[in-house]
């Protein structure tokens, strides 16, 4: 339980260290966003399987306040990455953490899954530590969406919890043909399909 004299200290940002893909990052958080005391194990188990080239262009749906995507984006210096979320205080704390990281091929913006994304934008790979209780309809929309907005080659990835195995599984070969378990963990899963050519 916090009391009155607790509430200012409560409020302010927290930081957050952390290597990923190589790379030694610092995030400011808050509480109320995903995770705001350290990179949650969905994420961290996720970055192990990550391919990311030089040029890729990429899309981090649900961004939060920036883990995955700032990671990519120091990946692939010559490409770029979207970063989406439809928490506005997300939003505002991952354009912090790109400035804090001398990130610039980071372009962070709120969307709900993919309404403001421009339809003429085309990824390399779409990536995301999909939530449980997006709800099969939404998870179903944001499908759709990703194999429109995927380069043919392009790859989709998604960490979940492993509840969500199944789902995604039957969705990925519903929607691209095609599946691939990358890893299965005690908690959470890494799905990956990939668009024709």
């Amino acid at each position: 339980m916090y009391f009155r004299n607790d509430i200012d200290k409560l409020k302010r940002d927290l930081s957050v260290s952390a290597n990923l893909l190589g790379h030694e990052l610092i995030f400011k958080t808050r509480w109320g966003l995903f995770s705001p005391r350290a990179i949650d194990d969905g994420t961290q188990l996720f970055m192990k399987y990550l391919d990311i080239k030089a040029t890729d262009k990429c899309l981090d749906l649900g961004c939060g306040y920036g883990p995955i995507g700032l990671a990519v984006a120091k990946s692939c210096p010559q490409g770029e990455v979207h970063m989406v979320d439809k928490d506005f205080v997300a939003i505002e704390m991952a354009n912090i953490n790109s400035q804090i990281n001398n990130i610039d091929n980071a372009y962070i913006y709120l969307s709900d899954a993919f309404i403001n994304i421009e339809k003429t934008e085309h990824f390399d790979q779409i990536l995301s530590n999909i939530p449980a209780k997006v709800g099969r309809e939404q998870l179903s929309i944001i499908l759709y969406d990703a194999y429109d907005a995927l380069r043919p080659g392009g790859k989709i990835t998604f960490v979940t919890i492993n509840g969500l195995r199944d789902f995604i599984k039957n969705n990925f070969k519903s929607v691209f043909g095609n599946y691939k378990k990358l890893k299965q963990g005690q908690k959470y899963t890494i799905s990956q399909a990939i668009k024709g050519q």
